[in-house]
């Protein structure tokens, strides 16, 4: 044989063999769902046994995996985490919905590489039927390389294997009302979790959401059937999981609770690559899902993937899982969480704000009934503290008789070592690095916080670079989006701003957390004499009265002293009270607070007096 010809029968043989090589490995589905908490009949859900028997029979059919995490509560930062194989904390896309015009992009480090980039270098055709929602600077070509007509076409796919692909779900955002009344729960006979009020209004809601589950399981079931028609599904393993939890449930998606982190994650496939009937109950990130796929291709595993192979023979199983919360739209908060095989630890590093922060879903009926209750005094103390409660810095919550998350142990003597353990975790995990850390930039926060349709930024983020034309240290945007005049010139601060508790009130001598309750502000006094004071203020000569009205309560006689940046301006006697009452502090005749920059007021008492402050306000 020539060497033309030898040269000839090598590549048609190289090229049968890679071809040969090709057709052997696996295709691989994501069934991917928005807002989805694993209310299934696989998972022991009473009130949809039998009534989802697709997403069932990929559990029975593979492995179910009973403890399942993602790393994020809100879509666009657990799918960039995902795709990376990375949490996004670690490469700057943690905050929701980063990277959408032209002064806010971000870029991936130079190295990384999306997953189906990766798995087109190893063979595979990629697509994606649906949403991404990557928060950073991507390139459509480079990582999806055929594009799926519809859900349940896969008639040209069957001559383009192996292929990766993802179907996104509507999940929780699933239109249900078409649905036969047949069809539908009734929310009569359902169980509402512990910590959400039973009423109609709640009961509705997790009624819809068995409803949407069941939408979706109809959708899975056709998909399925598609593959078998093609044959495709012999050699294509499939996966059913959700970004984070039910969408409508306020402590499930957007916190770090088990509601908003849990979610329902099951797997089938051919023998080689997948078992049969099992149960897994060790603790799961989804980031495992990244680095399981690329296995199940051939591919390797880059550095930087913080999952591993869940089927690997030497996988070692997790001691926790972590998860971050960032900003949501307009939203700021900085919240840090790992699950371990019997509790969960949450750490709040934004105590100046409720748990319950002003959010997209404020005109929903959730979030309406909450906040009517609350101002009702209907609210049970227990809702009342988890949704409009002081933050604490910790929590910790014996998940697995507490799994709503209402009974925080953090200061409970008995669990001491067990906080200082979760503690070093945290600390471990988040040493890998946390771009959270950092401060957005204010293109990025004004591109989510001003003036735009999910709601105006209320945190004391956005007032760096806000204009304050009346010179009482709020500025114009916040006091319109407060119901305030931004333009009448006087002190008046009422604390009922979610998103900034104590409306820029800061203390040096009082190591209590100022926040209280939405509404209040309320300290112990660590000494005799204890100081509140308020920073950047412009104050003008105004025709309002020279006098300050403090609208109180505490458990003991106090001294009440007012002062700005030039002196003394007045004071008055408090004698204790159990109800709320106003006191007004007259300034002396010689004083003004024309010019002020700072007003500070002193409560001179004994050592862990209570003061509870309503509002503060100049009349």
């Amino acid at each position: 044989m020539n060497r033309v010809l030898f040269f000839y029968f090598f590549i048609i043989v190289f090229a049968a063999q890679t071809s040969l090589l090709q057709a052997q490995k696996p295709n691989i589905l994501w069934i991917y769902a928005e807002d989805t908490s694993p209310w299934m009949g696989c998972y022991g859900d009473k009130t949809n046994a039998k009534a989802t028997p697709n997403i069932d029979s990929i559990a029975a059919a593979g492995v179910r995996f009973d403890r399942a995490y993602v790393p994020a509560p809100v879509c666009s930062a657990t799918r960039s985490a995902l795709i990376v194989g990375q949490s996004a904390i670690r490469f700057g896309a943690h905050q929701h919905r980063s990277s959408r015009n032209q002064e806010t992009r971000l870029f991936l480090p130079q190295d990384y590489k999306l997953l189906p980039e990766i798995l087109i270098e190893n063979g595979y055709t990629t697509f994606n039927h649906g949403k991404a929602d990557y928060n950073f600077i991507w390139d459509m070509a480079k990582t999806y390389n055929y594009t799926l007509k519809k859900r349940t076409d896969f008639s040209e796919l069957v001559h383009k294997q192996p292929f990766f692909g993802q179907i996104q779900l509507r999940g929780g955002k699933n239109n249900t009302d078409y649905l036969n009344k047949s069809v539908r729960v009734d929310p009569n006979n359902i169980s509402v979790p512990a910590d959400y009020p039973d009423n109609e209004i709640f009961r509705k809601i997790v009624a819809q959401h068995y409803d949407a589950i069941r939408v979706d399981d109809k959708i899975i079931g056709q998909i399925l059937e598609a593959l078998e028609q093609t044959g495709l599904h012999q050699n294509t393993i499939v996966v059913y999981f959700s970004d984070h939890g039910a969408n409508h449930l306020p402590r499930h998606k957007q916190m770090l609770t088990e509601g908003g982190l849990h979610v329902p994650f099951v797997v089938m496939g051919p023998d080689k690559y997948v078992p049969k009937n099992s149960i897994r109950k060790d603790l799961v990130n989804v980031l495992d899902l990244s680095a399981t796929t690329l296995s199940w291709a051939g591919a390797d595993v880059p550095n930087w993937y913080e999952g591993q192979n869940l089927f690997s023979k030497n996988f070692t199983p997790r001691s926790f899982v972590a998860a971050h919360k960032d900003r949501l739209d307009h939203t700021i908060d900085r919240v840090r969480t790992l699950r371990t095989e019997q509790f969960r630890y949450v750490k709040n590093y934004k105590t100046d704000r409720i748990f319950l922060q002003p959010q997209y879903r404020d005109s929903k009926p959730a979030i309406r009934n909450l906040q009517q209750l609350y101002e009702s005094r209907k609210l049970s103390d227990t809702h009342q503290q988890i949704y409009f409660g002081e933050r604490p810095v910790e929590e910790l919550y014996n998940v697995n008789e507490d799994s709503a998350m209402v009974f925080n142990l953090a200061n409970d003597m008995e669990y001491q070592h067990v906080l200082e353990q979760h503690r070093a975790l945290l600390d471990q995990w988040m040493a890998s690095g946390d771009m959270g850390s950092n401060s957005e930039s204010i293109a990025s926060l004004k591109a989510n916080g001003d003036g735009k349709k999910w709601g105006e930024g209320v945190n004391p983020e956005y007032e760096k670079y806000r204009v304050d034309s009346d010179g009482d240290g709020l500025s114009d945007r916040w006091e319109i989006a407060n119901n305030r005049d931004q333009n009448d010139g006087l002190l008046y601060f009422e604390f009922d701003c979610g998103g900034w508790q104590t409306e820029g009130w800061r203390s040096t001598d009082i190591s209590s957390n100022l926040a209280g309750t939405l509404g209040y502000l309320d300290f112990k006094l660590d000494r005799k004499k204890g100081t509140i004071y308020k920073e950047g203020l412009q104050i003008r000569e105004t025709n309002h009265q020279k006098i300050i009205a403090i609208k109180m309560k505490s458990n003991a006689s106090l001294k009440i002293f007012v002062a700005n940046d030039h002196g003394d301006l007045g004071s008055a006697e408090y004698s204790g009270n159990s109800s709320y009452e106003e006191v007004l502090i007259l300034m002396n005749k010689n004083t003004s607070l024309s010019g002020t920059t700072k007003l500070k007021i002193s409560f001179r008492g004994k050592k862990n007096d209570l003061v509870e402050i309503d509002y503060i306000k100049q009349l």
